[in-house]
């Protein structure tokens, strides 16, 4: 049986157990800052990151790292369409925002202020600000019509910021009715990381 370890708060591992919403599998959920926990996934990922996916291929535990690998792994799996050239760039840009709000986000729990001034924070603030003004315009144009996994990823970022409280979102009306027109799907319901 397939494992999904994570927690129920990442937005990378919230888009692969929306994904996955119609597969069996167990999802494990992971206190990422806690001693067990952290102890656990150093035994099975050394990059010590969520997600991760436990699959046992003829009799051999296989696990793999990283959101994008997982889906990937699953395609192949299960035979799945694989996503064209605009989908993976559309992919590009929503982990590239998600990735610099993490950091962000880890600094800021680790009592580091975001200084406007600093280089770091600057390049952070301006590449989540340039996606998300991308994004508003795709979405506008319907690239993400279809409940598909690129859609599945932008409605978990969007989720999730507002869910953290991480980005001023006042003007990307687009990217807001997005997530409010998916917001009561049942998978969505179900993996809502506020319960």
């Amino acid at each position: 049986m397939l494992k999904l370890y994570g927690s129920t708060t990442s937005p990378y591992v919230r888009r692969l157990r929306i994904w996955l919403a119609n597969t069996d599998h167990e999802f494990i959920n992971l206190l990422i800052f806690s001693e067990d926990d952290r102890q656990i996934l150093a035994a099975k990922n050394p990059t010590m990151k969520i997600p991760m996916l436990e699959d046992e291929i003829n009799g051999k535990e296989q696990v793999i790292y990283d959101s994008r690998v997982i889906y990937r792994y699953l395609t192949d799996k299960f035979d799945d369409p694989v996503l064209n050239w605009q989908q993976e760039n559309q992919l590009t840009l929503i982990d590239s925002a998600n990735d610099s709000l993490v950091q962000m986000f880890i600094l800021s729990n680790s009592d580091i202020q975001a200084d406007e001034d600093k280089l770091f924070f600057k390049l952070q603030k301006q590449r989540v600000n340039g996606v998300l003004v991308q994004l508003n315009e795709m979405v506008a144009k319907q690239q993400f019509a279809s409940w598909n996994y690129p859609a599945i990823c932008l409605y978990c970022l969007i989720d999730w910021i507002e869910f953290r409280n991480l980005h001023n979102m006042q003007g990307l009306t687009d990217l807001l009715a997005f997530h409010d027109d998916n917001a009561q799907r049942i998978e969505v319901t179900a993996t809502d990381p506020r319960k």
